[in-house]
């Protein structure tokens, strides 16, 4: 594994124990699996995934 690569995954990892929602991912997610619909901005990704991890109505599943 290159430095690189094995940076890139640390900092996703420590991203996910801190909570922080993966944007890209969600991007990457919505392309590959629902092509249809228009994927939420980062402002209302964000909004939905602290919702969800804080007490919202979200349910912790798929934002889309």
């Amino acid at each position: 594994m290159h430095l690189r690569e094995a940076w890139r995954k640390l900092r996703e990892g420590g991203a996910l124990m801190v909570g922080v929602p993966d944007y890209d991912r969600y991007l990457q997610h919505m392309r590959d699996k629902h092509p249809e619909l228009t994927p939420l901005s980062r402002e209302a990704f964000v909004r939905g995934r602290m919702l969800a991890r804080y007490g919202g109505k979200g349910t912790g599943k798929c934002p889309c």
